[in-house]
């Protein structure tokens, strides 16, 4: 298995020498702003490079900048040095603006994203085989895909009952779906994502097919509940969230009784692990 923590963001770059921090309390990526432009740029002093363009975006009025920021990271001495970071969104807002032929490949990639999305609002099936496809070159079988596309459609009739029902935003859909984790598996979707080592990757995804179905049993439950009951606002959505986790963790016990064993697993799909290193945040 690989051991690689910055596995994802090198494999863009061909690279291994890109500093990359997971920050698990904002759930994101940062990345070595100077270690990037290094690499696209070529340039002798990647330092001086950086602070001209900085400069640069600055006087464009570029908000990548401000949204750049400082983090301690290990440089090739072993030693911490305060280095500009920025997340993955800024880090390739940074690529559009460097002049530099080493950077043309994924300024082509992003531009044919952009162009592959667009080509899907015109034609939305062109988005569903985008995905069974990318499923099936993960080594997932036609099965499992048609379950997990049905789990994604039922997952959006259970958003729509909590929208009617007076819960507002992600935000809120979040804490509900918590609530259903927490009663059945005994942890948040965070939690259950750090139990089977995951970062960014999706938990239903890494789940086998009883923990999909457990899943999936819980937030049905809740769904027909909510639309029978109506329940309104959070609070009391949060009261008939609780009792769909449970009836899924009424399944869970029994199920456990029978085998002897417990249902939940860290296994997961990744075909690398990562490895933590310290992130030391610094206040400006």
């Amino acid at each position: 298995m690989k051991q690689d923590k910055t596995y994802l963001i090198n494999k863009i770059f061909n690279n291994d020498n890109i500093r990359t921090i997971w920050d698990k309390e904002e759930e994101k990526y940062y990345i070595s702003v100077v270690d990037v432009v290094g690499i696209l740029s070529e340039s002798k002093d990647k330092q001086s490079y950086w602070r001209k363009l900085k400069q640069r975006l600055k006087e464009e009025g570029n908000e990548t900048v401000t949204n750049c920021h400082g983090l301690k990271l290990k440089a090739q001495d072993g030693k911490y040095r305060l280095t500009d970071v920025v997340d993955i969104e800024g880090m390739f807002r940074i690529i559009e603006s460097i002049p530099s032929k080493n950077a043309e490949p994924i300024k082509q990639w992003l531009a044919k994203l952009g162009s592959e999305r667009i080509d899907e609002v015109f034609d939305p099936s062109i988005g569903i085989q985008r995905l069974i496809d990318l499923y099936r070159s993960k080594g997932y079988d036609e099965l499992w895909i048609a379950k997990r596309i049905k789990g994604i459609q039922q997952r959006k009739s259970l958003t729509d009952v909590w929208k009617e029902n007076g819960v507002i935003g992600n935000y809120e859909y979040g804490i509900l779906t918590n609530e259903i984790y927490k009663s059945w598996s005994g942890m948040t979707a965070k939690e259950y994502k750090e139990f089977k080592g995951l970062r960014k990757e999706s938990l239903r995804d890494n789940m086998d097919s009883i923990e999909v179905t457990l899943a999936d049993l819980g937030e049905e439950a809740t769904k027909r509940l909510a639309n029978k009951q109506k329940p309104q606002g959070l609070r009391d959505n949060i009261k008939v969230a609780k009792i769909g986790g449970n009836i899924a963790k009424v399944a869970r016990d029994e199920l456990e009784k029978q085998l002897g064993e417990s249902i939940i697993s860290k296994n997961n799909m990744l075909d690398y692990r990562y490895k933590d290193e310290e992130i030391i945040k610094i206040n400006n």
